[in-house]
C-alpha cells in the first residue's frame, strides 16, 4: 500500500511563515513521518495543474487540502482537480463538495429543518428574492446578513431598525432608516433600507454570490461557541466573547473579541448534542465524509420554556488552523491514518 500523503499549499497569503508554509503544516507532515508514512507538500499552481494531478494520481495515497480559498484565484481549477484525484482513488481530505458543502453559508440553509438553525434563515442568490424578501423578515425583528465570500467578519451585517415601528407591518418601506453594524470591525452606517439592499447587491452577483439572511440573536453579547472538531472528536472549545458596548457583535480578534479555549468536557450539553446530529448534518451537506479539521459555531439563545439552546452560526472546513495549538499534530496525524485505513479496509 502506498503511504505517502500530499498536503497542498499555495504560495503567498498572510497565513504563511517565514518559511512560505502554514505554520500547522510541517508539524503534520513531520507527525505522519514519525508514525512511518511519506508526507510531502506541494504548491498548487494552476500552470502547473496537469504535472501536479499526475504526480499524486502515481504517488500518493491521499490528499490533505490547506489552501485557504482567499488564497486562490482559480479555485475551481483547484477543485476539479481534487474532483479527478478523487475519481482516481485518491483519499480527499476532504473531498472538494464537502468543502462548497460545510463552507457555504448556505449550509445554514440546508439545515433550517433541524433543531441547530432557526427555521426562518434564508439564502438569496439572485437580488430579486433578496429586495423582494428582506424589507419582510427585517420587519419581523432584526436580522443578519451574511455574504458567501470574505473572511473575518467582512460581508457580515447587523441590521436594525433605527426608530421602532409605531405598528406590525408585513413589509418594510425602502425610506425605512436601519443601523447597519458590519462584524469586520464593530462599525456601524446609518442608511436607507433602499440604500443599503443596493449596496449589498455585490454580495450576491458573481461567482458563488449568495446572501444568507437569519434572525439576530441577542445573546452574541455572551459569546460565541466554536467547536474545532478533528472528523468526529471534538477537540477544544474555544468561547468567543465580543468587545463590549455599542451595538458590538463581532466574535473575531480583529474587532477586539476576548478568546477562551476550553476543554469540551466543560461544555457537555452543547458538545452531546452535536455529536448526536453529525449523521443528519453529514446526510444534508451531500453525505460526503467528514472534513479531517472543521469548526462549527454557536450562539446561545433561549427556548419556549426558558431554558438555555444552542444555535448553529457557521461551519468552516476548508483550511481550519490550530496554529495556537501546533501539539495538535500527531492527532491529527492518528486520525490521517484512521481515515486512510477505514478508506482501505
Amino acid at each position: 500500500m502506498k503511504k505517502n500523503v500530499v498536503f497542498f499549499e499555495v504560495r503567498g497569503g498572510s497565513d504563511k511563515g517565514k518559511d512560505g508554509y502554514r505554520p500547522d503544516t510541517m508539524p503534520m507532515v513531520d507527525a505522519l513521518k514519525s508514525k512511518g508514512y511519506d508526507a510531502e507538500v506541494i504548491f498548487f499552481e494552476v500552470g502547473k495543474k496537469d504535472e501536479i494531478y499526475e504526480y499524486v494520481k502515481n504517488n500518493a495515497i491521499a490528499y490533505v487540502s490547506r489552501i485557504n480559498p482567499g488564497n486562490l484565484k482559480e479555485e475551481n481549477e483547484y477543485f476539479d482537480m481534487l474532483r479527478k484525484l478523487c475519481k482516481d482513488g485518491i483519499i480527499p481530505m476532504p473531498h472538494p463538495d464537502a468543502m462548497i458543502g460545510y463552507g457555504a453559508k448556505d449550509a445554514l440553509v440546508h439545515l433550517n429543518d433541524t433543531p441547530l438553525v432557526p427555521k426562518d434563515t434564508y439564502a438569496y442568490y439572485d437580488i430579486q428574492t433578496f429586495k423582494e424578501n428582506f424589507p419582510k423578515t427585517l420587519a419581523k425583528g432584526q436580522r443578519v446578513l451574511k455574504q458567501n465570500r470574505g473572511s473575518t467578519g467582512e460581508g457580515i451585517w447587523r441590521v436594525q431598525l433605527l426608530h421602532p415601528l409605531s405598528k406590525p407591518v408585513d413589509s418594510l418601506p425602502l425610506d425605512t432608516e436601519i443601523k447597519c453594524t458590519e462584524a469586520k470591525d464593530n462599525h456601524t452606517e446609518i442608511r436607507k433600507l433602499g440604500e443599503f439592499m443596493d449596496f449589498c447587491e455585490q454580495y450576491i452577483t458573481g461567482e458563488n454570490g449568495m446572501l444568507v439572511d437569519m434572525t439576530f440573536l441577542p445573546r452574541i453579547v455572551e459569546g460565541e461557541i466554536r467547536l474545532l472538531m478533528l472528523y468526529d472528536k471534538p477537540v477544544n472549545v474555544v468561547h468567543k466573547k465580543p468587545a463590549e458596548g455599542g451595538d458590538n457583535f463581532s466574535a473575531t480578534l480583529f474587532s477586539g473579541a476576548k478568546y477562551r479555549y476550553d476543554d469540551p468536557s466543560l461544555w457537555k450539553d452543547l458538545v452531546s448534542t452535536f455529536l448526536s446530529e453529525i449523521p443528519m448534518i453529514k446526510q444534508k451537506l451531500g453525505n460526503y465524509d467528514l472534513p479531517l479539521i472543521w469548526t462549527a459555531d454557536f450562539i446561545l439563545d433561549t427556548d419556549k420554556d426558558g431554558k438555555d439552546k444552542y444555535v448553529l452560526g457557521e461551519i468552516n472546513c476548508s483550511c481550519v488552523g490550530f496554529t495556537s495549538q501546533l501539539e495538535l499534530a500527531p492527532k491529527v496525524a492518528d486520525e490521517i491514518i484512521a481515515i486512510i485505513e477505514r478508506a482501505k479496509k
